[in-house]
């Protein structure tokens, strides 16, 4: 747990200090959020913060090949890791032509086809499940390419539309790291095996960036991820719960949530986890496109009705929508990772304690503190 917790600590601290670089980098080459109909941010505001994202990962990277434990855990942790980290800088790369160039949607799509493909040509994809009663289903090359494919340009998408204030993304998806980090540290125990897992590292050095990011970007944001920034993380996420089914047999894993009396399969939450922490989103995405369609506009015209436009509607400020909307994530997360591992009474006291926590957090506070007007909230690159 130590050398994890340095990873955290280095891809934090990198990060924080390659942003002020990234910033300086951004207004000297025009990668700069102008001020459009949809968004109220009243001047423009730099991107390129996945650039300092990379940068913190890819330290990370390096520092845990050097550490005792980690770098004796085989070779398989950190070939699958460095074939991560090299598919991010892939798609930061897109993302920093679309902060720059502004390129069309079927260009970034291509570009994030091109970084899963090079998952998948360097094994980086699932290859089984195993169902509620243990059986083992092995998926054959075709399967396991699509799937892989799949989830990975899916997660991508969801956190790019998901960055529409200042610190969302960047907290979801860290919120998500540390649970899906929790999940694989406590499957590892469960089973008795080795600590040491790529899923983990990647985890936890993506929870470190995203931390290391935010002092700069939570309202008033001093730098946006960009696509750079929010490709680069959600290829990271998903990526990280693929690579699970590929150092563990099928049986090991089930046996975690066998011996813990789960209430779920162990081996879903490597699908089921970058779904679930975006799911307010993804929700977010579907009624968009449900109203907008409903009054005869196009499913991709802008507007400002969104869940979080919403929150500020009912009272919150700004910051206090972002922290809302990570309450949500955290609930689902870990939730979803406390009931994958565990069961019993306690497992149902504490999801009602999270879901009572976050309503009243949601519908009760802003009737306790009315501020006197509703803070503007910049957004980036909001559907």
């Amino acid at each position: 747990m130590r050398e994890y917790i340095l990873v955290f600590l280095v891809a934090a601290a990198v990060t924080y200090l390659l942003t002020v670089i990234a910033r300086e980098v951004a207004l000297r080459t025009g990668a700069v959020a102008r001020v459009r109909d949809r968004d109220v941010h009243a001047e423009p505001i730099p991107y390129l913060g996945g650039l300092a994202m990379l940068g913190g990962l890819v330290a990370a990277y390096l520092v845990a090949r050097e550490l005792p434990f980690l770098s004796l855990s085989g070779p398989f942790v950190f070939r699958d890791a460095g074939v991560v980290i090299i598919a991010g800088a892939m798609i930061c790369a897109v993302g920093v032509l679309d902060d720059l160039f502004e390129l069309d949607a079927l260009t970034k799509l291509g570009g994030q086809l091109l970084a899963a493909g090079f998952l998948v040509a360097f094994g980086v994809q699932f290859y089984f499940f195993t169902g509620p009663d243990g059986t083992v289903f092995s998926l054959d090359p075709a399967q396991r390419a699509l799937l892989t494919g799949f989830l990975v340009v899916a997660t991508i998408n969801a956190v790019n539309f998901v960055d529409g204030l200042d610190g969302l993304a960047a907290g979801v998806v860290g919120v998500g790291a540390l649970a899906f980090f929790v999940f694989c540290y406590q499957l590892t125990s469960l089973n008795n095996t080795s600590r040491a897992t790529t899923a983990a590292l990647l985890a936890v050095a993506l929870a470190g960036a995203c931390v290391g990011f935010l002092p700069h970007n939570i309202n008033p944001a001093r730098l946006f991820m960009g696509d750079s920034g929010s490709m680069l993380i959600g290829l990271v996420l998903s990526a990280s719960a693929v690579t699970l089914t590929g150092q563990f047999a099928g049986s090991e894993i089930a046996q975690g949530g066998a011996g813990a009396q789960a209430s779920l399969a162990p081996t879903l939450l490597p699908l089921l986890l970058p779904i679930t922490i975006l799911v307010v989103p993804l929700l977010d995405l579907v009624l968009a496109v449900v109203r907008r369609t409903r009054a005869g506009r196009s499913p991709f015209a802008p507007d400002k009705q969104h869940l979080h436009h919403r929150l500020l509607e009912i009272g919150h400020s700004q910051r206090r929508a972002v922290m809302i909307m990570w309450l949500w994530a955290a609930l689902v997360a870990f939730g979803t990772v406390l009931a994958s591992l565990y069961s019993g009474p306690w497992v149902v006291v504490l999801l009602g304690a999270g879901l009572v926590t976050t309503v009243t957090a949601t519908f009760v506070l802003p009737k306790l503190h009315r501020p006197g007007h509703v803070e503007p909230h910049p957004t980036t690159s909001q559907l």
